[in-house]
């Protein structure tokens, strides 16, 4: 009982600060203003390594659920980013379990940035974007024009995932990756 209490605290305490990360955006210039990073991953990514996958997913869907009351996307950017968050820690988490070393964890991070940019890829071409212009009424040309001021190579929903949202992703997987590997040996000893 006692070992379960102390893994529902580790993860509501990254999950708390992964919450608080999520606040913090930053455009990425070349990229279309509603993409945003942020740095809510590197709790999750953290607490895959130390607490396993499932830990992860947990951390990345209550950073979500506790986001949502404050969106303005009707819970559609909060859906992208834990099928995305997810499509990071879950790979990345199963490839450490096997090779706990800092070779490992480049493998491991390497595997989840590229995994997250597919899932990315694959979930806005043929989930969030539809949801957008269902949902929100946001007509697909006014989401191609919003990535075409930022890059003129995009012209239409192909074009938008190629020149947008696989570029962000990787971008982003590879800043979480090295915040990550600076991090994760000072924090671990506290995780475990």
């Amino acid at each position: 009982m006692h070992r379960n209490m102390v893994y529902v605290t580790r993860v509501a305490i990254l999950a708390s600060a992964a919450t608080i990360l999520m606040l913090l955006e930053l455009p990425i210039i070349f990229m279309p203003p509603f993409l945003k990073l942020d740095f809510s991953d590197i709790p999750a990514i953290i607490g895959a390594f130390a607490l396993g996958p499932l830990a992860g997913c947990l951390i990345v869907m209550l950073k979500n659920i506790l986001h949502v009351s404050s969106t303005q996307t009707a819970g559609i950017g909060e859906m992208a980013n834990f099928l995305v968050g997810t499509g990071f820690v879950v790979p990345a988490a199963v490839i450490y379990r096997q090779i706990k070393n800092r070779t490992g964890a480049v493998l491991a991070l390497a595997a989840g940035t590229f995994s997250m940019t597919l899932v990315a890829a694959a979930v806005n071409y043929w989930v969030l974007i539809p949801l957008y212009q269902s949902a929100l009424h946001l007509p697909l040309e006014a989401i191609i024009t919003m990535g075409r001021v930022a890059n003129p190579l995009i012209v239409d929903l192909k074009t938008f995932i190629v020149f947008a949202i696989v570029p962000f992703n990787l971008v982003k997987g590879i800043i979480i990756s090295l915040i990550t590997l600076l991090v994760y040996k000072k924090l671990s000893p506290i995780l475990h």
